[in-house]
């Protein structure tokens, strides 16, 4: 008998092959509509790829990624005690979150002085951990704060692994505004920059702050763009004050938005650092490593059922960890809800460690290296990311794209096109369009009163720069909106908006509509009231008048809405149903009929849920 592995027995797997079988599948339908999926930002995702031969590809300094805990509560003493906390449960960095940042939202670190600072990081060794300034219009004003507390205590600055991270471009996309014109600001970020170094400061001074574009909407690649012609523009402002290259170069530090698409954010991670490469080499720059931080994405947060938000945070580290981020700061669950408590500090840092040091994620340097997938995503994002970037150094820069609105334009029409797909739930939210659970129990956030406005910009004085600020938007808002307004006439009468769910046939016929009406009808707050199902229309009629409910909705077969559905319908009007629904998309031939019958619309797979949803709780609110 032949010996022989087993594998060798059969014909060899090729893509031919493959495709040969997909096409018996398709029976004739068309392959790029059913199995290509596009990015945002047009990028071809096929089915399947070939293993492929690895890419030159930079990559994180030895050793795991930092784990980043936020510092942001308003009181400093409590501020302190979440420092301490979470340093010792296992957090390396520290993101200090001032006061009238936006990635603050609305609470964050009140320190004005060396002595506030001092308070707020009383027990605090900063040569042992990883310190990221956030401080947005306070940006260089907080930059000198931490040095001059590092300075009070005696430290040796080139031992300390500190990023300043001022970011004017950063507060004049998100805000609309700065507090003098670009060529004010510019050669004050180098004469910072010098007297950074005369305290020998060998830090990065300046971020280039990928969050205001995807806060906004934008894609992958336009996200890389703006990012890049920000570096490129910081890089610009420290030369032209006589800085090296070199060192302007190592002053510059990025920061990406990661979100629960893993595939999407390793690829773009590892983008991020090849583009960076190219700069480098176009300066004449031996490349040297990115230093590269990553925050899970505020846009993917949820309010309602935030628990499926530790789910969302931890996908996300994965996925900037795998694609080679030297920190990750991710948002606590209940973020979205308020400021944080204990336990909700507690699992957003765990879920770094528990990939870090049980999964043990970062002790390959680049796990997607030679995956077929991830390298054709890498190398588009790479393409399509530089593409970007040369559109807004065509328009003057980064400064000069924002002033006109031109980058915003381009990133609204992205906007737009996602809001669309959240209406049709093309993009799920996970507790938010998709199931949806009415009697969630409220979490717990710290009692903490938001802190008042910063005051304005304060990167110079006299005439500013100004742009249309980029809106910060989470997608699940609509959404929550029609839950809020269903929890306020829950608290007014005693009951939520209804919707009488007109079962027709046997449970095995009605049952999978039933359960996705049910849903999608959660999604905007409105409870579903089911039942097994009814085989004559008087009976039907008679349950829904007893059901009290306001709406209804017709849930079976497309072969038994062409024999009941008109008439179920009319008695149901009849019985006194102002408002009818049917959850399917029926033949021309029976639209029609359903409507004259009192069918208002119909509820299907990639409909405009939200829009229905609107109109269904007014009519629930008015009945």
């Amino acid at each position: 008998m032949e010996d022989r592995p087993l594998a060798d027995l059969f014909e060899p797997a090729t893509r031919a092959r493959w495709l040969g079988l997909v096409e018996s599948v398709l029976k004739g339908a068309d392959f790029e509509k059913r199995l290509v999926s596009k990015t945002a930002d047009g990028l071809r995702i096929e089915p399947l790829y070939e293993a492929a031969e690895p890419a030159p590809q930079p990559v994180r300094a030895p050793g795991p990624w930092r784990i980043a805990q936020r510092v942001d509560h308003p009181d400093i003493e409590q501020a302190n005690r979440q420092v301490l906390a979470d340093l010792e449960g296992g957090a390396d960095a520290l993101t200090l979150v001032f006061s009238g940042a936006p990635a603050a939202h609305g609470y964050g670190l009140t320190a004005r002085t060396v002595e506030e600072l001092e308070a707020a990081l009383s027990g605090v060794m900063l040569p042992l951990i990883g310190l990221r300034v956030d401080a947005g219009p306070l940006g260089l004003e907080a930059a000198r704060l931490v040095l001059d507390l590092a300075k009070a205590r005696g430290e040796d600055l080139s031992a300390c692994d500190i990023d300043l991270g001022i970011d004017p471009v950063g507060t004049l996309a998100a805000s609309g505004t700065l507090g003098a014109v670009w060529s004010e600001i510019a050669p004050k970020l180098g004469r910072a920059m010098k007297d950074f170094d005369a305290a020998g400061f060998a830090g990065r001074a300046l971020l280039a702050d990928g969050r205001p574009y995807h806060e906004a909407g934008a894609g992958e690649a336009a996200e890389l763009g703006a990012v890049l012609a920000t570096a490129v523009a910081y890089l610009r402002a420290l030369e032209a004050e006589g800085i090296t290259l070199e060192r302007a170069r190592d002053a510059v530090g990025i920061l990406l938005v990661t979100d629960a698409d893993e595939f999407l954010t390793i690829a773009k991670f590892r983008a991020m650092r090849r583009l960076w490469a190219r700069i480098e080499q176009a300066c004449g720059l031996d490349p040297k490593p990115l230093r590269l931080h990553a925050e899970t994405a505020w846009r993917m947060m949820t309010r309602r059922d935030p628990f499926v938000n530790i789910l969302r945070t931890a996908m996300a580290a994965t996925g900037a960890g795998l694609g080679g981020a030297d920190a990750v700061t991710a948002l606590p669950y209940t973020q979205a809800l308020g400021l944080p408590d204990a336990f909700a500090r507690r699992v957003a840092r765990n879920s770094q460690i528990v990939l870090i040091e049980e999964s043990n994620l970062a002790r390959v340097a680049d796990p997607a290296a030679g995956a077929g997938g991830f390298e054709s995503l890498t190398a588009q994002l790479a393409e399509a990311g530089w593409e970007a970037f040369q559109a807004i150094e065509r328009e003057g820069g980064i400064v000069a794209s924002l002033s006109v609105g031109k980058l915003q334009r381009r990133i609204e029409a992205t906007r737009e096109t996602r809001a669309k797909n959240v209406a049709t739930r093309r993009e799920a939210l996970t507790g938010a369009t998709e199931f949806p659970y009415l009697a969630e129990k409220p979490v717990a956030v710290l009692d903490v009163a938001p802190v008042p406005p910063a005051p304005a910009a304060s990167f110079g004085t006299g005439a500013a720069v100004a742009c249309d600020a980029l809106p910060s938007q989470r997608l699940a808002e609509p959404y929550e909106a029609l839950r809020d307004a269903s929890d306020g006439l829950l608290a007014k009468g005693g009951k939520r908006p209804q919707v009488f769910l007109a079962n027709l046939g046997p449970v095995a016929v009605f049952n999978a509509r039933s359960t996705f009406a049910a849903n999608a009808f959660a999604a905007g707050g409105i409870e579903a009231l089911s039942n097994d199902g009814f085989a004559d229309e008087a009976s039907l009629a008679e349950a829904f008048t007893a059901s009290g409910a306001a709406l209804a909705c017709l849930c079976s077969s497309d072969k038994v809405y062409e024999a009941r559905a008109v008439a179920a319908a009319t008695a149901l009007k009849a019985a006194g149903a102002g408002t009818t629904y049917l959850a399917g998309k029926p033949a021309a031939e029976l639209a029609e009929p359903l409507q004259a019958a009192g069918v208002h619309g119909f509820l299907h797979a990639g409909g405009d849920l939200l829009a229905l949803l609107n109109d269904a709780l007014r009519r629930a609110a008015r009945a």
